[in-house]
Formats: C-alpha cells, sequence, structure tokens
C-alpha cells in the first residue's frame, strides 16, 4: 500500500508539474533590466520579443531599474515572487563580478536566481590609439613591460569587463598598465582618440567604424573565432594569449524557487527564438552571438566565470567605492 500511495504521489506530482507548464504565462511577464533605457541589455532582449511573444502568448514588459552597477535591478529581482512573472537579464559583471567587489549586496548572485538561458555574448577587441606603435598582442605586451606605468587602458567603470580585461593583460605582463575608468563608453572612446589613454577592450560596436576610419588600430579578438567584420584580425589565441579568451554575457534569470517547469519552459522558449534567422542577422549586426545554453548549462557556465573573474579581482586588489 505504501508503495501505490508513493506512486500515486510521484504521479499526481509529475501532472501537476505538466500542468503548470502548460498553463503559464497566463499574464504579461516583466522583466527587470539593472540597466539604464537603451542599454545593450534592452536591445538585445527587444530582439528576442517578436518572436518569444508569440510563442508564450503573453506581452514582454521591460524594467529599467538603474543604480549601484546595477545591484539596486538585481536585489529587486531577487526579492520578486518566484512565479515566472518577473525575470531578470542582466550580463556578466552582475552574475560573476560584484560579489567580490561589494559587501553587504542582499542577494547572492549565485543563489537568489535560477538561470535560464545565457543569451548571447560578445568577445571585445583590444584597440589601441593613435600613437601608440604596436601593431599586435605581442608587441603591446612588450611595450607595457618596457615602459611600465606609461600605458593607460581605459574601461566603462570599475568591475565591468573592459576593466577585467584590461586587468588581466596587465597582469600577465608584470602589472605595467594603469586603470583609468570612465562614466561609460562614450566618454571612454573619446580619451581613446584624443590620446588620454591608450588601450582598451572594448566591444566591436563600439570601435568598429573608428578602426574603418584608420583612427583606431585593433590588435586582437578575445575569443576563440574571427570576427566576420574584421577577418584578418586575430583572435587572442592566434596571438600567443589564450588566457585572455573573455566574453561579455547576458543571463536571463528568475527568482529562486521559481518552479522548474516554468523555468524549463522559458529556456525552450528563448533557445528556439535564438535560433530564428531575424534573430541571429540582428545579433550578428551588434557584433554578437547567441548563447542558447540549458539551464544546468547556465549554472556551470556562471560558477565557472564568477571563479575566473574572482581570481582576476583579488590578483589586481581591485575595489570600489562604497
Amino acid at each position: 500500500m505504501r508503495v501505490r500511495a508513493l506512486f500515486s504521489g510521484l504521479l499526481l506530482a509529475a501532472a501537476s508539474c505538466a500542468a503548470l507548464a502548460q498553463d503559464y504565462p497566463a499574464k504579461p511577464i516583466h522583466v527587470i533590466i539593472p540597466y539604464s533605457a537603451g542599454s545593450v541589455a534592452e536591445v538585445l532582449f527587444r530582439i528576442l520579443m517578436p518572436v518569444l511573444e508569440p510563442a508564450l502568448g503573453q506581452r514582454f514588459i521591460l524594467d529599467a531599474r538603474p543604480g549601484a552597477n546595477g545591484n539596486i535591478g538585481m536585489a529587486e529581482a531577487a526579492r520578486a515572487a518566484p512565479d515566472g512573472y518577473t525575470l531578470l537579464f542582466a550580463p556578466t559583471a552582475n552574475f560573476a563580478v560584484v560579489q567580490f567587489l561589494y559587501k553587504d549586496l542582499g542577494f547572492d548572485p549565485l543563489g537568489s536566481f535560477e538561470p535560464i538561458t545565457m543569451v548571447a555574448e560578445n568577445y571585445p577587441l583590444c584597440t589601441v590609439g593613435p600613437g601608440v606603435p604596436a601593431r599586435s598582442l605581442k608587441e603591446l605586451g612588450d611595450y607595457v613591460r618596457a615602459h611600465p606605468g606609461k600605458y593607460n587602458y581605459g574601461s566603462q567603470g570599475t568591475g565591468s569587463p573592459t576593466h577585467l580585461l584590461g586587468a588581466s593583460f596587465s597582469q600577465l605582463n608584470g602589472n605595467s598598465m594603469v586603470h583609468v575608468p570612465f562614466k561609460g563608453t562614450p566618454q571612454m572612446m573619446q580619451a581613446l582618440l584624443s590620446g588620454d589613454i591608450q588601450v582598451t577592450f572594448a566591444s566591436v560596436t563600439a570601435v568598429l567604424a573608428q578602426i574603418k576610419a584608420g583612427k583606431l588600430h585593433a590588435l586582437a579578438v578575445m575569443g576563440r573565432q574571427r570576427q566576420p567584420e574584421l577577418p584578418d584580425l586575430p583572435t587572442t589565441v592566434e596571438a600567443g594569449y589564450p588566457q585572455l579568451v573573455m566574453s561579455n554575457w547576458w543571463v536571463l534569470a528568475a527568482p529562486k524557487g521559481t518552479p522548474a517547469p516554468i523555468v524549463d519552459r522559458l529556456s525552450k522558449e528563448v533557445r528556439a527564438a535564438l535560433a530564428n534567422a531575424n534573430v541571429l542577422k540582428r545579433y550578428s549586426e551588434l557584433g554578437h552571438v547567441p548563447g542558447s545554453l540549458s539551464p544546468a548549462q547556465t549554472v556551470a557556465f556562471i560558477r565557472s566565470e564568477a571563479q575566473r573573474f574572482k581570481g582576476i579581482v583579488e590578483a589586481g586588489n581591485i575595489k570600489v567605492e562604497q
């Protein structure tokens, strides 16, 4: 009798899970983006919406919640009801870096969420400004080691991927470079063009026009594959720096405790949308490639990246003012 009761209970639970996934969603889904309206994350998710909304039968409402380098939006998403109607769409720094820079975040980037899928990533370019004689990553390494403290690298802020890439390159070359943080990409690019900084590790979209105009020089793409827009540009692996394969990525997640059938349904639909021809085309135009990882793969990926960035932060003694 006990075995029969247990079996009946398992069947009932399985049926309930199936019904939950089938009935979801019954109302619009809010997606918190922890940055200002018009951010890269918002642009990337809006490209998915024309495919996702018909597939799920509901609208997506994007909520920009900027502040504290994304920590405000992250905390709000972590506190949301775990019912699948509030999601979070955030980048590398917020899942794999902030926990090593801040105290008392009010949430755990690895423990407060149920990752759904890694949606997209892009591989930055190592780019140098006018007056820098290096025309390869090896030459740049030689120059910065020979002139410690002379070369500045810019970033979009302390703890940003551009900062950690620059810090990693500097660490590999004797901690010879100086970090200069900026409030955003436009300010960083202006400083690179004027010579106030000499190097940056920025996205393709940030630097491509100036590279094609001959005002900046790209030395390598920080990935395992070359960029279609710059087919002659070597990867960091080809340039002798396999340690510098690094991307900026965006993950869709739900609050911890969101039922697995809902997480699985969302993951399935998002990954199907990422295979859509128009989505692929639009992402490629922005210098991004789809991630399309399962929930379990996304968890493993975030944990691996977090350990990697932890090492960079600790080796560089990187801190933020609080």
